[in-house]
């Protein structure tokens, strides 16, 4: 539900000379016996780049041509036999001391930052022939697309993740922040690049979509233009654990991190109140990430109750990845004209290591079988109001996106503005005459929107 309210600025290194060749190198050479190459197929030409600009961050060379002088060839969902087939038409004379890897060994990798010891588990195996090879790179542009979404034939599988991605979480921001023309060519840009089928390489290709303007062309531009970008924090961990947290996260996975997030919570505060919300809590069993609600009623100590949270975490090793906001909660302002934007309160937006034996049952067959790790990352948004804010927010941050609105239009009805910080009654002229009481369940809240007696 809680998304990043901006993607960050990504910084423009000069472009190499045309026809250039060979590696591009980091700021250092640490392993100069290591020589990278990222096979495209199945990884997408955008990703590609990405992973072997974090790779030379790292002091990996990465070669952009495939030759004699590569050591470790690593692939992403490729058949053994087409891949083999492919590298063997490819001419290379130490084709019999290529390692060939696994997508698994680079992220193991990089996790490290330096080449981690081979294991059969990371090795793609030589298999018999296959007719199938792996075509070269398609440049073309996209074929004539329709404006209407029911007229688009969209397959399960997206080529085009990096971009829809960010366009999605962008829409969301603007959401929040009630610009609602800008949510809208977002999601729509992000419906169109899903039916295209296939990785788009230059900006020239996306000439003929529609419903891509300005906004969403620059947001593409970067990647697209100049592949040699910087990765920044959480564009790195986004790439690092990108397979984790796109996959579903099960109940038994969310509960097991309510249980973490609850013993280290007490640690910090006694009084310490966890609820987990959004779709867990309606009694789903999968979603995308996991919320949480946290406060106690020690007034004003919510923040730090917050800040403690992440210190213990990251103490335990589960902390992978943070973005803290700091509230900007001011009574004084509220009720706004844009009441249905996000709410004001501290929150943070994480990715959490989450281990299988702290699931009962364990993690899903996905995580196990891919690379032989014991753990999955998760995404988890922790919000913290004011215990006298609780039973609004929690009711905000329960009901799906309809119920919310409809929820919100209904109190209208009735002269009331609702939103994740409290009841107002438009009736009395004077904001907070009809503030919330304190509260630990929202059916009282309930009761003042006077859709139960």
């Amino acid at each position: 539900m809680l998304r990043a309210t901006m993607l960050p600025p990504m910084r423009k290194r000069q472009k190499r000379a045309e026809g250039a060749a060979g590696p591009r190198y980091g700021a250092e050479e640490k392993f100069p016996d290591v020589r990278l190459y990222l096979v495209e197929k199945k990884m997408g030409a955008t990703r590609r780049v990405f992973l072997a600009q974090l790779a030379r961050a790292k002091g990996f060379l990465v070669e952009d041509i495939l030759s004699d002088r590569v050591t470790h060839v690593v692939s992403e969902q490729n058949q053994a036999p087409g891949l083999w087939a492919w590298l063997r038409g490819r001419g290379l004379n130490n084709l019999s001391t290529l390692h060939v890897l696994d997508i698994s060994w680079f992220t193991d990798s990089m996790r490290e930052g330096s080449p981690v010891t081979l294991e059969a588990r990371h090795r793609i195996q030589q298999g018999g022939c296959d007719k199938d090879t792996l075509p070269e790179d398609s440049t073309s542009p996209a074929p004539a697309v329709s404006r209407y979404a029911c007229q688009r034939r969209t397959s399960a599988e997206n080529h085009n993740a990096i971009f829809t991605d960010a366009f999605e979480v962008l829409a969301e921001s603007y959401e929040f922040s009630q610009s609602d023309g800008q949510c809208l060519a977002f999601r729509r840009a992000a419906s169109v690049l899903k039916s295209v089928p296939w990785p788009l390489q230059r900006l020239g290709a996306v000439a003929n979509l529609p419903c891509l303007g300005e906004h969403t062309r620059a947001v593409m531009e970067d990647p697209l233009e100049d592949p040699g970008v910087e990765l920044n924090t959480m564009q790195e961990a986004g790439f690092l654990y990108h397979g984790d947290i796109s996959r579903p996260v099960s109940r038994a996975e969310a509960l097991a991190l309510r249980d973490i997030f609850h013993r280290a919570a007490l640690g910090i505060s006694a009084h310490a109140v966890l609820v987990l919300t959004g779709g867990f809590r309606r009694g789903k069993e999968f979603g995308h990430d996991v919320d949480f609600l946290l406060t106690t009623p020690e007034q004003g100590k919510e923040e730090a109750l917050l800040l403690g949270l992440l210190d213990s975490l990251r103490q335990q090793g589960l902390l992978l990845y943070s973005d803290y906001h700091t509230s900007t909660f001011d009574i004084s302002k509220l009720p706004c004209a844009s009441f249905e934007a996000m709410d004001h309160f501290a929150k943070s937006f994480l990715i959490l290591r989450l281990e299988d034996d702290q699931v009962e049952g364990g993690l899903g067959r996905v995580e196990r079988r891919d690379d032989g790790r014991s753990w999955r990352a998760v995404r988890v948004d922790v919000v913290t109001p004011p215990m006298e804010r609780f039973a609004y927010t929690l009711l905000g941050w329960t009901g799906s996106r309809q119920f919310e609105r409809d929820l919100r239009r209904f109190a209208r009805k009735d002269r009331r503005l609702l939103d994740n910080h409290g009841l107002w009654d438009k009736t009395k002229h004077k904001k907070g005459t009809d503030r919330p009481e304190l509260l630990l369940t929202e059916q009282p809240s309930m009761q003042r929107i006077r859709l139960r007696g």
